[in-house]
């Protein structure tokens, strides 16, 4: 082996072991960041100049989910109120300086802080600590209005305390609303062709929901930013609905609908050929379920048979034999790390990516014997009760993401069509002695956003197709530097770009996954970055005019940004 071959190779064990480590501190509730108050001894950061009096201001490290964006220093300031960041951004605008968003850090992406960023002129601002009010009015629909740091987790209980929820939502609530905006963050579900779902219902990303919004912005009038509320007759506000961190939201106002009760049944009995197959398939396929009950998801691990398959449906009063749910997270088998798990993790770091199939079938069986022994195969609950299911503690795997624009009658070919690729790519690779994925395949359908709507939504309806109202996305994962995936992901997206084509279906990412895909990693491709992304949306090039001309010092950037929203 090569010198360079082996400090890889040395790196990717090291990334792998590392981040099963992280796992396992995430499931026992340790803290890895560090905070070091402004002016302590122990800083080793030069502190801003003339920074604004009276913001709380620490060096902090900087995280992502996976730990693959890992910045040990870099100053963090806590936004008390809106006019906090108001005067945080004009100080930024007049030293030179760049505000970063902070939420709770569940993103896969560079959109806060690219890896390797210089931070030097950087402050990223906690809204987490106090950004966080949430107040909610009734009605038909009723509205939630919350401040960009508060939880999905507390946004749905306020909700639901006023009989109020949200049709789909993400599978974790430790989100901000603000980070799950500024991404397009979605759920799962579509109404059933009998369904009438009650008024403020959404089934495409969370953003197409919000009535109103304030940002800060700058102002040419006065030469400075301020604060400024945007409704949805105002069209600019299609720029800030998905706005990947370009813009910096305080507030936004969502409408909610009636609460529902949904039974969710978990299904871990069908083959993964059948569930997947290609059209025409009979039996239990995704499709049928969807026919069926209009919500469901399905996670698969490579070389299983089998996978888990979350069917909900509307159901106002309790089955007989559902277990009742009076609070979210249920899994709790599917959010923890095991011994056994971590130990395969290792052997596959130091070099054993055979026992990759050992690992996936242990996972698998993990969910299988865990929806029996916490009784969870069919449970039922007011909305957000089965719908939040991921908790922080869950293994920390990377999943690539993108969103495949179709018809309601073409998603079975769509979800066929991508699993024979996968299983195609997969079988070469593993022909090669290569075992580049250990995570699962996670597929969810939801509607199309409308075309009023966020400009850079993923879900964004499109004029030319207005039979596209659905949207497949397709999500597959891995282990941090598990040997091999950037190959094996490079091949699977061009395949995603190439297929989903003409009068078919379109393609977009998924913007908090992993896109852009070189033998490298996500990210990399300059063609995808520069073009082939900004070419599947329709008005790119309005959204990122809207937003340069509310922030033209882009005090409210960072580098990746700056290439692919120049």
């Amino acid at each position: 082996m090569s010198d360079d071959s082996a400090r890889s190779a040395s790196f990717t064990r090291r990334t792998l072991l590392t981040g099963a480590a992280a796992g396992l501190a995430a499931a026992a509730g340790l803290q890895p960041a560090h905070r070091i108050p402004a002016g302590s001894a122990a800083a080793t950061l030069t502190p801003p100049p003339d920074f604004p009096s009276g913001i709380p201001l620490s060096q902090q490290a900087f995280r992502n989910w996976s730990l693959e964006i890992v910045i040990e220093g870099v100053w963090t300031a806590s936004a008390r109120t809106p006019d906090d960041v108001v005067t945080l951004a004009n100080w930024a605008h007049e030293h030179g300086y760049r505000l970063r968003a902070r939420g709770k850090g569940h993103t896969w992406s560079p959109l806060v802080l690219p890896a390797g960023a210089d931070t030097n002129r950087t402050v990223i601002v906690d809204t987490t600590s106090h950004l966080t009010a949430v107040s909610v009015r009734g009605g038909g629909p009723g509205s939630v209005t919350a401040q960009t740091g508060a939880t999905l987790d507390t946004i749905l209980a306020r909700l639901e305390e006023a009989g109020l929820g949200l049709a789909t939502t993400t599978a974790p609530g430790d989100l901000t609303i603000g980070g799950v905006l500024a991404i397009g963050g979605h759920g799962t579900g579509l109404p059933t062709a009998t369904e009438h779902p009650s008024a403020g219902s959404g089934f495409g990303t969370l953003s197409s929901l919000v009535t109103s919004l304030t940002a800060v912005v700058w102002s040419a009038a006065e030469g400075r930013y301020v604060l400024k509320t945007f409704t949805r007759s105002d069209p600019d506000i299609r720029a800030f609905l998905v706005h990947l961190g370009r813009a910096f939201l305080t507030e936004v106002t969502m409408t909610a609908a009636a609460n529902t009760r949904l039974r969710c049944q978990n299904w871990f009995d069908v083959n993964v050929g059948t569930v997947f197959g290609p059209p025409g398939t009979g039996g239990r396929t995704l499709g049928s379920y969807l026919d069926r009950t209009g919500r469901v998801e399905a996670i698969w691990f490579p070389f299983t048979d089998v996978p888990w398959l979350k069917v909900w449906s509307l159901a106002p009063t309790k089955p007989l034999l559902a277990k009742q749910l009076d609070s979210p997270y249920a899994y709790s088998f599917a959010n923890r790390v095991t011994e056994e798990m971590s130990g395969l993790l290792g052997q596959i770091a130091a070099g054993g990516g055979d026992k990759t199939p050992a690992f996936t079938k242990l996972a698998m069986s993990i969910v299988g014997s865990g929806l029996i022994v916490t009784g969870t195969w069919d449970v039922w609950g007011w909305s957000k009760n089965s719908l939040l299911y991921v908790e922080p503690t869950t293994l920390r795997i990377v999943e690539a993401g993108w969103a495949v624009l179709t018809s309601r009658s073409n998603v079975q070919r769509v979800v066929g069509d991508f699993y024979s690729r996968y299983q195609s790519v997969l079988t070469v690779h593993q022909n090669r002695g290569s075992f580049p994925v250990n995570g699962p395949i996670e597929l969810r359908i939801t509607g199309t956003d409308p075309l009023d709507g966020p400009l850079l939504s993923p879900a964004r309806a499109r004029a030319d197709h207005p039979e596209w109202d659905t949207v497949v996305w397709l999500d597959f994962a891995t282990y941090p530097g598990t040997p091999g995936a950037g190959p094996f992901f490079r091949e699977l997206e061009e395949w995603i770009w190439q297929h989903y084509t003409g009068s078919y279906a379109a393609v977009r990412p998924e913007w908090s996954k992993g896109w852009a895909y070189t033998d490298s990693g996500p990210w990399t491709d300059p063609a995808t970055v520069g073009g082939t992304v900004p070419a599947a949306f329709e008005d790119w090039r309005t959204a990122r005019d809207t937003l340069n001309s509310y922030d033209p010092a882009r005090v409210f950037s960072n580098t990746f940004l700056d290439t692919l929203l120049p």
